[in-house]
């Protein structure tokens, strides 16, 4: 008798623990930044091609895509929505800014694909705001350069996509 309550007592804290777990993994923190974007198909469409349906953001932050991803680093020309959201899938960050911010916050955002390894910082004249953030399915807009703010989204998403490459 004592060895069934035992069990009994057992697979009831297993099923509590089990629903706790879960309860974790499908509900976003409250201090998550920026906000979850439904993450579209990631199929892969020819490289150069920008034949595909609209996304559901701005930047994009999951979709189609081409087959081939950017190399990480800074760039001073617009690249491709189509080619870095390969480089999201890989579990990166895309730090966009509009061509207009000031050279000192290019700068300063370019300083972060030097201090991490999948980052890629870009121009992007179609952005809403100054600047973009943008991890798969995860997007925060900024109206300026603020270091805890980008810092928080890295955290929060870097190496996070669903695809473990370089």
């Amino acid at each position: 008798m004592k060895v069934i309550a035992i069990y009994i007592v057992a697979v009831a804290a297993l099923t509590g623990l089990g629903y706790f777990l879960f309860q974790q993994s499908t509900t976003a923190p409250e201090d998550m930044p920026g906000q979850m974007i439904e993450v579209m198909n990631a199929i892969h469409i020819e490289q150069g091609s920008t034949d595909h349906p609209a996304y559901n953001s701005n930047p994009p932050t999951s979709g189609w895509h081409w087959p081939q991803p950017a190399e990480w680093g800074a760039y001073g020309e617009i690249m491709a929505d189509e080619q870095i959201i390969h480089n999201l899938e890989h579990g990166g960050i895309w730090i966009s800014y509009q061509p207009d911010l000031s050279s000192s916050e290019v700068e300063q955002l370019n300083d972060f694909a030097k201090r991490y390894r999948k980052i890629i910082v870009s121009p992007r004249p179609a952005n809403e705001t100054k600047i973009a953030l943008a991890a798969w399915g995860h997007l925060q807009n900024i109206d300026g350069y603020d270091e805890g703010v980008i810092l928080k989204f890295i955290r929060a998403f870097y190496d996070k996509g669903p695809e473990k490459a370089d």
